[in-house]
């Protein structure tokens, strides 16, 4: 699992688990960006939007978890 930290949670993202659903893309663009190396852009939203577009992830790829 690749970790990206924000405040007190971190997105995990298990990269096997990913169907490219690209939701997480279509609801933050400012985030995930699958272009750029890292594609998660941790620090271009709030940790709540953050939070609400990963829960949104139909694969269960991404994750919150709190530190």
């Amino acid at each position: 699992m690749k970790k990206y930290p924000k405040e007190d949670i971190y997105v995990g993202w298990e990269p096997e688990k990913c169907t490219h659903s690209a939701n997480c893309v279509r609801g933050l663009p400012s985030v995930f960006k699958p272009k750029e190396k890292p594609w998660i852009k941790i620090d271009n939203a709030s940790k709540e939007a953050i939070i609400a577009q990963v829960a949104k992830c139909p694969s269960g790829a991404l994750s919150i978890h709190r530190d």
